[in-house]
This record gives C-alpha cells, structure tokens and sequence, in this order.
C-alpha cells in the first residue's frame, strides 16, 4: 500500500517480506493473489469485530449501534487495513475473486438480517429492500471514515461515534415505502 497497488511490484514485496520470489508465488501464485488473501484478510478481520460487537445486541437500536461502533472502531483501530479494504476492492472486484467476494458479502449481510429479523420493529422495514437499509445505515459513517483516512478531516471517527450512530438510527425512522 506504501507504493500503490498498481505500482507495487513482486520484487519490493519480496523485500519488504524478506522472503523468496519462489516462495511468494508458490503461497499466491502473482500479485493478484497477494492482495485477495490481504482483502479477504481484512475483511474477516472487520467481521471478527462487528459479530462481537452484535453478540451484546438486544434490541434492533442496540443492532444498528454495534454496526456504527464496530466500524467506526475498526477503521479508527486499523487505518492501514482500512485504507487498503477501500483501494483493494476494485482489483477484487475485477479479478478472479469477485465471486467469492459477494458470496462473502452475502453471507455477512444475511447474517445481519437474520438477527434483525428477530425483532418487531423490524417489520416496518419489510418492503424496504436491505441494500437500501444497509446504506440508510451505514452510509454517513463510511463517508466520514473514507474522508478521515484520505486526511479530509482531522478528527478520529471515534470522536464522533455516538453522533453517527444515533443519525443511522434516525435514518430509519418513520421509514415508509
């Protein structure tokens, strides 16, 4: 990430990772497979965090707190990984992993929707497709952590973790289609 994706070569990696040509192609077979296993990596690692934080969940507020304050915290807490998430996705987008990229993105997303399903208030958002839920709720707290990791803004989301977590919940009240 220090150099770019793009410009970033098997040969600085072999130096930064002081291992063999050899050895890195054999584990990810080119650059591409580098950056999957380093994407997919920090995805996982983004989702370790936000199923702890959902585990404290017992009302639908509590569910849309924890998915502000997992991100906000794990974005605040790995900037580089973050950083990386955002620049990775269109090379996984375009590459041979963009399969298991929305598989896995299905998966966390069918996982947030079958916990929240549980709840009565749910059922006001029934005709409201989830993609759109998922960015009424989301959708503020990525944009101030995007702008703080490309040095927007000065202050650390988590400065702001309380406030972007009560406006996703405002977002979805009174929600009617």
């Amino acid at each position: 990430l220090e150099q770019g994706i793009e410009t970033t070569s098997i040969e600085m990696i072999r130096a930064k990772s002081e291992s063999s040509v050899g050895a890195i192609y054999h584990h990810f077979k080119n650059k591409e497979g580098i950056v999957a296993a380093l994407f997919f990596s920090a995805l996982d690692d983004q989702t370790a965090l936000r199923d702890e934080y959902l585990k404290q969940s017992k009302t639908l507020k509590d569910v849309v707190e924890a998915l502000i304050y997992s991100y906000v915290d794990w974005v605040s807490e790995q900037p580089e990984f973050a950083k990386f998430l955002i620049t990775a996705r269109f090379n996984i987008i375009e590459g041979e992993e963009q399969q298991q990229l929305t598989q896995k993105n299905k998966s966390r997303n069918q996982k947030i929707f079958s916990l929240i399903s549980n709840f009565e208030e749910f059922k006001a958002f029934s005709l409201i497709p989830h993609e759109l839920l998922l960015s009424l709720v989301i959708g503020s707290t990525e944009s101030y952590c995007r702008a703080w990791l490309s040095q927007r803004v000065k202050a650390d989301p988590k400065d702001y973790r309380e406030i972007l977590a009560k406006a996703a919940w405002n977002s979805l009240q009174d929600l009617r289609l």
